[in-house]
């Protein structure tokens, strides 16, 4: 593994790969939230008659920290057994968190929008994926006046259901906007152990984790990252100049 290594290409045998297309995660990397997820899980859980303080609320907490990163729905099949008692559960933690964001308790991380400004500046594509429903990624988008900074945003809906640590939503990135030739000509950024997993699974050249989120860098590197960061604002200095025109 490496950090920190200042380039603009990978070069696999005699074939060389420009990084056209970056895939960014949102919450925990381009978005900090404050501990929204665990206060909106909490309140879903008690919905749902998890009583607080219990230890099945503990052990289920604790699921859902090691678990950053995974479409949220897959996490509640996981805890609660039955589809029926996930897609509760589910509503809940979706209509919990809305509130908590429009009670204005989110914010871009520092450098975020400006390294996104710089991407797209470059000629590069940029698209901002999630764990969370499109209802949510919505309203988070809204609260920062994001709506329009990315090229394309995606939640595990808008990639056939399947959230990370699958391939599905990079790979939706790849098809959907046609910005590179080559799947290795993708990068992937996260916060979580499942971001690395989903970019290295979708056959990314670059797949970056950085340390502004919920895992640290021996669970970074040890799901395949390939650099580790300090936050994305480190970004543009990794992947340096890009030329917006394909190689010959």
């Amino acid at each position: 593994m490496a950090d920190n290594t200042t380039t603009n290409t990978t070069t696999t045998n005699t074939t060389t790969f420009r990084h056209g297309l970056v895939v960014l995660d949102m919450a925990g990397t381009t978005v900090a939230d404050g501990g929204l997820v665990e206060r909106a899980f909490e309140r879903a859980a008690e919905h749902l008659g998890v009583e607080p303080g219990s230890a099945d609320h503990a052990e289920k907490l604790q699921y859902v920290r090691d678990t950053m990163g995974e479409s949220k729905i897959s996490v509640f099949r996981h805890l609660f057994g039955s589809e029926e008692l996930a897609r509760r559960a589910n509503v809940a933690f979706e209509e919990a968190y809305g509130a908590l964001v429009d009670g204005g308790l989110v914010a871009p991380l520092p450098g975020a929008r400006e390294t996104i400004d710089t991407l797209r500046g470059q000629g590069r594509t940029v698209v901002l994926t999630t764990g969370f429903a499109r209802v949510t990624q919505d309203a988070i988008l809204a609260a920062l006046g994001w709506q329009d900074l990315a090229d394309l945003t995606l939640c595990p809906a808008d990639a056939g259901g399947r959230g990370r640590p699958y391939p599905d939503m990079v790979l939706a990135a790849f098809l959907r906007t046609g910005a590179v030739a080559d799947v290795r000509e993708a990068v992937v950024v996260g916060d979580t152990a499942y971001d690395m997993l989903s970019g290295c699974r979708a056959g990314a050249g670059i797949v970056a984790g950085v340390l502004t989120g919920a895992h640290d860098r021996a669970a970074l590197t040890a799901h395949g990252a390939t650099h580790v960061l300090g936050s994305i604002a480190e970004l543009p200095a990794l992947l340096g100049p890009f030329d917006p025109e394909p190689a010959a």
